[in-house]
C-alpha cells in the first residue's frame, strides 16, 4: 500500500479515535465527576468518574510522580511514535493489520494527551460486570485499544489457520503428482 494512503488510514482513525474519546471524557467530567454512581441493564454497566494516574486497573498508581511520568508519559509516548513509523513504514502490513494497529494507536495517544493535560491522570468512566465481578473503570480509549488488540490476535490466528491450510493443500497436492509420476506408487 502506498505510504500517502496509509498515513490518510492512519490519520481518519487516529482524529475519529481521539475526537470520540475526547469528547466522551469532558462529557463524564462535566456530568459524573460530582454525581452518584449511575447504573443501567440492573448494575451490568455503570457510569462512574474516576482519574486514574496509574496504568491499566491503576497499576502504578502508588508510584512516586516522577516515574510515573517516565513510565505512563515518556515511554508511552516513545513508544506510541515508534507504533506510527512502524505501521507507515512496515511493508507487511495489510490494511487489516493497519486498521488494528492504528486503533491501538489512536487508543494510547488519546490517553497520552489525557496524561499531558491533566497532570499525569487519566479520565475513566466506564465500568461493567454482574454483582461483585466487575472490569475496572475504564474509558472509550481503552476500548479501541483492546478491540485493535483483538482484531490483531483474530487476524494473526486466521492468518496462521490460512497458512495451515495452505501448506497441507501443498503437501496434498506434491504427495499426489508423486503418485502419479512415472515410477510412484501407482505405476
Amino acid at each position: 500500500m502506498p505510504k500517502a494512503k496509509k498515513i490518510y488510514i492512519i490519520l481518519i482513525i487516529l482524529v475519529s479515535c481521539m475526537g470520540c474519546d475526547q469528547i466522551s471524557k469532558r462529557i463524564a467530567k462535566n456530568s459524573l465527576q460530582s454525581a452518584p454512581v449511575q447504573t443501567y441493564l440492573w448494575e451490568t454497566f455503570r457510569l462512574q468518574y474516576a482519574e486514574n494516574s496509574g496504568a491499566f486497573l491503576s497499576l502504578g498508581s502508588r508510584l512516586p510522580k516522577y516515574i510515573r511520568t517516565w513510565l505512563f508519559t515518556i515511554i508511552s509516548g516513545g513508544l506510541l511514535i515508534a507504533l506510527l513509523f512502524y505501521i507507515v513504514y512496515s511493508r507487511e502490513l495489510d490494511r487489516s493489520h493497519i486498521f488494528a494497529l492504528s486503533l491501538i494507536l489512536g487508543g494510547g495517544a488519546s490517553n497520552l494527551l489525557d496524561r499531558i493535560v491533566n497532570d499525569g491522570r487519566v479520565i475513566d468512566f466506564m465500568n461493567m460486570g454482574i454483582g461483585r465481578l466487575r472490569t475496572g473503570i475504564f474509558n472509550w480509549a481503552d476500548v479501541v485499544i483492546m478491540v485493535g488488540m483483538g482484531l490483531i490476535v483474530v487476524l494473526n490466528f486466521t492468518g496462521r489457520r490460512k497458512q495451515q491450510d495452505e501448506s497441507a493443500d501443498m503437501e496434498s497436492y506434491r504427495t499426489e503428482g508423486e503418485s502419479r509420476a512415472p515410477g510412484g506408487e501407482n505405476s
